[in-house]
């Protein structure tokens, strides 16, 4: 039978055409489980197991993290890993001491709550990892940063969501610490000055997570609807109902 002869390119394509590939949508199963990841991730806070994560795990989620969108393609992410005890130990302290004057800012029954939540994570979990943003990468004029400079941090935010939904797939809980004073874990971590402290973040296996977020589990606060938070066209413009039969 004849074959087909061998693809060439022709003289006047477009060099950069061998770098696309079709936009077709996932499976209903893959569909499925982005969702279902989006839907079922937690702010772990407690119910860490101590075993270590293997290093292929590890890897694989920073290699998701690392492959978010950012701003004129600056990736300007790094991740520093703490597994010492002694480095966790130090960033925990530091924790308790921001922790204990963020409780001191609620009054009555909400400080009560906000006591009784366990926070537990820099302890528990077996791994910690601090992301930080570095707003020199990619020179003094970044495109598409021009006119917001904070696009890097936001770039940075993207790649802690990609971890964090590839740790969901994989069984891994992961929990945000926002409470404490910057310059401590500058201090610990040796971090320089103009590289911005943008999560810390607490890793490990878990055996169980919350069918709701803690924080709603627990009365502190509950998810806002939705309709409440879509505008349409101009702040705080309604949906046209009529254009919309």
């Amino acid at each position: 039978m004849p074959t087909e002869p061998p693809f060439t390119t022709p003289p006047d394509a477009n060099p950069l055409d061998h770098s696309l590939s079709p936009a077709r949508p996932f499976s209903s199963d893959e569909r499925e489980a982005i969702y279902r990841a989006i839907e079922t991730r937690r702010d772990v806070r407690d119910q860490f197991l101590p075993d270590p994560l293997p290093d292929d795990l590890v890897e694989r989620l920073l290699k998701a993290a690392h492959a978010a969108p950012s701003v004129g393609f600056m990736q300007p992410w790094n991740f520093t890993l703490v597994t010492d005890g002694a480095v966790r130990q130090a960033a925990w302290v530091a924790f308790s001491r921001a922790n204990e004057e963020a409780a001191a800012m609620f009054e009555g029954e909400k400080q009560a709550l906000y006591r009784s939540l366990k926070l537990e994570g820099i302890r528990k979990a077996p791994l910690s990892i601090c992301v930080t943003c570095d707003p020199t990468r990619g020179g003094k004029v970044v495109l598409g940063r021009t006119h917001n400079p904070r696009t890097d941090v936001y770039s940075t935010v993207c790649a802690i969501q990609n971890l964090w939904l590839a740790a969901r797939a994989e069984g891994v809980g992961v929990g945000w610490v926002s409470i404490f004073h910057d310059s401590d874990i500058r201090a610990i971590l040796d971090i320089p000055d103009h590289i911005e402290i943008v999560a810390w973040l607490c890793l490990g296996r878990v055996d169980t997570l919350y069918t709701e977020p803690e924080l709603a589990v627990k009365g502190w606060r509950q998810r806002v609807p939705l309709e409440e938070l879509v505008f349409r066209n101009r702040w705080g413009g309604g949906v046209d109902t009529e254009a919309c039969e």
